[in-house]
């Protein structure tokens, strides 16, 4: 398909969907961490105010020593499943991944939402939020990796927008906040609505992937990968050709292979070499492949 022949994007619904999947992948996280005086009150014990939304906790609660087990928990996933996307990726379909981990996040959200109804003293519901906070960030990094990896077959607008999606999700999380607790509705109710929000954004998200595949521009980009890198590719051994002969430079047998890949109805002047089915590129051929950084040169004394 030449380049002029690429789709528009109709109504910018593509641009739309990846900035509503930006939000979504930052969403639940932000929505987490901005409730965090909720989960202090709730380690405070049943005396407490539990539900207050905005009230800052001390004293009981720290004796679990939240904040520090919400960011060992919630980083050490994000670099393990970050590493472990780069061999998933060769075993798990991308489709998998992508709504797989946002069916995931919005269980586990579903499940913390819920758990604003259920008494539980302050042990149970230490472990069940230090396990929530644990596969809501595994399946993250699961779910961006995979995303990011759909966008580099994007043009680089789309990327932005994703981007733009993700900064918005702190401030979205930050007005909910604010509408809850001037709702003037009780605390427990203000609560529930509070974490029913993200499970909204994140449906919203599952919706905008799903219909992607019915969108001609995202079609042209994402089900046939391989034709927009070969398109470039093409376009860059035409180039270099044109240059050559206009720089008088003689042709060789790479050329005349590159002549017969660029036009395949031209006879070649040259037998060219019967090219090899590509592979499946490995993770560690590529690890292997990569230059490792040179020493410093010595000092001249």
């Amino acid at each position: 398909m030449a380049r002029g022949d690429v789709p528009q994007d109709s109504y910018h619904l593509v641009g739309v969907s990846f900035f509503v999947l930006g939000l979504g992948t930052l969403l639940p996280w932000n929505f987490f961490i901005t409730a965090i005086p909720y989960f202090q009150g709730r380690l405070a014990g049943p005396n407490s105010t539990l539900l207050t939304l905005g009230a800052n906790h001390t004293g009981p609660a720290d004796t679990f020593n939240f904040n520090n087990w919400v960011t060992l928990l919630s980083q050490l996933p994000l670099l393990l499943f970050t590493l472990l996307n780069s061999f998933l990726y060769q075993c798990i379909p991308e489709t998998v991944r992508v709504l797989g981990s946002l069916l995931v996040i919005l269980l586990l959200f579903a499940l913390t939402a819920a758990l604003v109804k259920v008494d539980m003293t302050p042990g149970p519901f230490f472990s069940v939020t230090m396990a929530s906070v644990w596969f809501i960030n595994s399946f993250c990094a699961v779910l961006q990796g995979s995303l990011f990896g759909q966008l580099g077959t994007m043009p680089s607008t789309y990327s932005s927008l994703f981007l733009s999606g993700q900064g918005l999700a702190g401030i979205f999380a930050a007005l909910a906040m604010l509408m809850s607790m001037a709702s003037g509705v009780d605390a427990q109710t203000s609560a529930l609505g509070y974490f029913i929000t993200p499970c909204v954004g994140i449906f919203a998200s599952i919706v905008c992937y799903l219909r992607l595949p019915y969108m001609e521009l995202a079609r042209y980009y994402l089900a046939r990968k391989p034709a927009p890198a070969q398109g470039q590719e093409l376009e860059t051994k035409a180039e270099l050709l044109q240059a050559d002969e206009k720089n008088g430079i003689p042709r060789s047998p790479q050329k005349a292979a590159l002549t017969l890949e660029l036009d395949p109805e031209k006879e070649p002047e040259l037998e060219p070499e019967e090219p090899q089915k590509p592979g499946k590129p490995s993770v560690f051929v590529v690890f292997r492949k990569s230059p490792c950084p040179s020493s410093p040169p010595s000092p001249p004394w």
